[in-house]
């Protein structure tokens, strides 16, 4: 896992053109600029820059071998990449998403695969390709590589269960009755894709952390039968298990942070009366300390070293994250960079064995992200690409930060992104655009979604509303049982204290959302109808129970993912699901609304919005339906993007024209 800096926590999904479908670009000469970089990553010896770009119809595979003249490329097509890694210095590694089309759509699914390609752009093995239970997986990530002249791969994939453990007594229930597989670490050569077993895990195992030797030092366990959590760790030159965190509750998983190689210890968070706390437990003799310092509000994370395997700084933050240096090496070129890109943000996001050279990236909310080779030894800064290129010196909307009280007292914080040249006092109509998740934030990165809202005259809020991660968890815990309920508020408490700073016109207002945020636009459109002058969802959920339905029947249910939105929904009664589902609800619809969701949306079924355009025509309401054909879930393709952006406008310019007639 590449550590990724400030606010580079997560490469966008799509990158390329978010306004317009971007041309493939001709192979650049070495650190020319890379059109529309989506992840980049550099080999251990520092001499190799393997980028991800182009536009995301057509994406490519760059090699840049530094001081030398040339750029091999690799063209992937129409295909979704996920992203690139190294595995030692002969070979790269990325992680292609693919489709299977079967002979209906519940029987149709995404699944990801591993792809070694040599510097010279030659695609040499798929990881695992030759291994039929490891192929049943839906993904096969690397979680680590081993070291030295001939490194390995260590991925994470299945071996047959040889049938459930325990009695014959068939009354009882056993662990793993409903289980083909166990989960396994494979040594995999990236030059053959070939896989060796290292470890096996058991019905109850959920994931490992290893050290520098690949070696398994951590297991995450919750019990199959108690979904009870356990924490298991070994030292080194110890190959037996001992228990560090026994039978908690399933959720107590969250407290375990990670693991330091070179100190052989695991990092855990434990509540206190300042926050929570961040303390190291050594393996070898069990003695605890605090790091760093506690975090009140705000959740914290420990940020690793891939290459070194050792603990470097914690993050936290409300308005952006704040890194906490453990590591002063790191620390020091970070704050070196920062002063020289003063006023955005800047994250490293992967560097050399010998830390002499760095993958910088830099953004700001109004400055989609660029990206930098930082050269230590030469002191040099080269720009190597950008995210969004066609956005080059356009004129973007300012976004400020801010709190309000909800209705309850509890203190809600906020983005809220103001057209270009917008004059005080403008009044400007208002998007409300809750985040996807439930269990996300927004973060304080460039935005396309919000830029091009801004960019056609609207203003743009985007509430951190109760249940948003990032803030504790007690915050977090605050949206259990809440979709239809205080979290709707957290969204009108949001657009009155926008409106009390004279910012946007409350009696003009439309709420928009993705995911989760398309729950919550059609729930503003059926819940609080008198709030909005329209609604889109885009590949969002329409109907509580179908969405409970869907899960119990791809994961089952008892599965982690079923108990889980059991949690999220607080064990909500039948009566309260249908009282907060939009689907069940359309009588109150009084806005038009607009639909969009793309045929292979494997994260939320496209039923849920086919159900509630259904509805609303049974209903006579106005409604839009657009299906996106061939895309999924975050609509990655370039074109589908362009078709989302250019429905949503016409609806908005028809719905919420920002020059009203009145």
């Amino acid at each position: 896992m590449k550590f990724t800096g400030v606010a580079a926590l997560a490469v966008l999904a799509a990158g390329g053109s978010a306004w317009a479908q971007a041309p493939a670009a001709p192979p650049a000469s070495a650190f020319g600029r890379i059109p529309a970089v989506q992840d980049i990553a550099i080999s251990p010896n520092g001499q190799t820059i393997m980028t991800l770009g182009g536009g995301p119809s057509q994406r490519a595979i760059t090699f840049a071998t530094i001081d030398k003249p040339g750029l091999p490329a690799l063209d992937l097509g129409p295909v979704k990449a996920l992203g690139v890694n190294w595995i030692g210095d002969d070979y790269a590694v990325a992680e292609i998403e693919l489709w299977h089309e079967g002979s209906g759509p519940k029987s149709s699914y995404a699944f990801a695969r591993d792809v070694a390609i040599t510097p010279q752009a030659k695609a040499v093995s798929r990881f695992l390709e030759g291994d039929p239970v490891s192929q049943a997986a839906g993904r096969l990530p690397v979680v680590g590589q081993t070291r030295g002249p001939s490194p390995k791969a260590i991925v994470l994939g299945l071996r047959d269960s040889s049938g459930p453990q325990g009695g014959q007594d068939t009354r009882l229930k056993r662990k793993g009755q409903d289980q083909g597989f166990l989960p396994a670490l494979l040594s995999v050569d990236p030059a053959t894709g070939k896989g060796a077993l290292l470890e096996l895990g058991g019905f109850d195992t959920i994931g490992w952390d290893l050290d520098l030797t690949g070696e398994a030092r951590v297991r995450e366990d919750i019990d199959d039968l108690t979904h009870k959590f356990s924490l298991y760790a070994r030292q080194k030159g110890s190959r037996a298990w001992k228990p560090i965190l026994a039978n908690l509750d399933e959720e107590a998983w969250v407290n375990y942070l990670g693991y330091s190689d070179p100190e052989d210890s695991i990092y855990l968070q434990q509540p206190g009366p300042e926050g929570d706390q961040v303390v190291r437990r050594r393996l070898a003799d069990g003695v605890t300390e605090a790091v760093g310092r506690p975090a009140k509000g705000l959740s914290i994370s420990v940020l690793f070293d891939h290459r070194r395997g050792s603990a470097i700084g914690l993050a936290s933050g409300g308005e952006q994250t704040v890194i906490e240096w453990l590591d002063p090496e790191l620390g020091g070129v970070h704050a070196a960079l920062s002063r020289a890109f003063k006023g955005k943000t800047v994250g490293l996001y992967d560097w050399s064995d010998d830390r002499t050279r760095f993958l910088v990236r830099v953004s700001a909310q109004a400055s989609p992200a660029e990206w930098y080779l930082f050269d230590k030894a030469r002191k040099e800064l080269s720009p190597l690409g950008e995210e969004y290129p066609e956005l080059k010196g356009a004129a973007l909307g300012q976004t400020r930060w801010f709190t309000y009280k909800a209705r309850d007292g509890l203190e809600i914080g906020a983005y809220l992104t103001l057209p270009p040249g917008a004059s005080p006092g403008a009044k400007a109509p208002l998007i409300v655009l809750p985040h996807g998740g439930p269990r996300s934030r927004d973060d304080n990165d460039f935005d396309w979604l919000t830029q091009f809202l801004a960019t056609r005259g609207y203003a743009v809020l985007r509430p951190q509303f109760r249940g948003s991660t990032g803030f504790g968890r007690a915050f977090e815990l605050a949206g259990r049982g809440e979709w239809g309920g205080k979290m709707q508020t957290d969204l009108l408490d949001g657009i009155a204290a926008v409106a009390s700073n004279g910012e946007a016109d409350p009696a003009r207002v439309c709420i928009v959302g993705w995911s989760f945020g398309g729950y919550a636009a059609l729930a503003g459109a059926t819940l609080h109808p008198e709030a909005y002058r329209c609604a889109a969802s885009i590949a969002g959920i329409s109907d509580l129970g179908l969405l409970v339905k869907e899960e119990l029947q791809s994961s089952g249910s008892d599965s982690a993912n079923m108990r889980d939105l059991r949690r999220l929904l607080a064990g909500a009664s039948p009566e309260l699901i249908s009282s907060t589902s939009p689907l069940q609800n359309v009588a109150a619809v009084r806005a038009p609304v607009l639909l969009i969701h793309g045929d292979r949306d494997h994260v939320v079924e496209i039923e849920q919005s086919e159900k509630m355009a259904a509805a609303l025509k049974a209903a006579s309401k106005p409604v839009e339906f657009l299906t996106i054909k061939g895309d999924d879930h975050g609509l990655a393709q370039s074109a589908n993007r362009v078709q989302l952006l250019q429905a949503l406008e016409a609806f908005l310019a028809k719905n919420l024209p920002v020059k009203s007639a009145s």
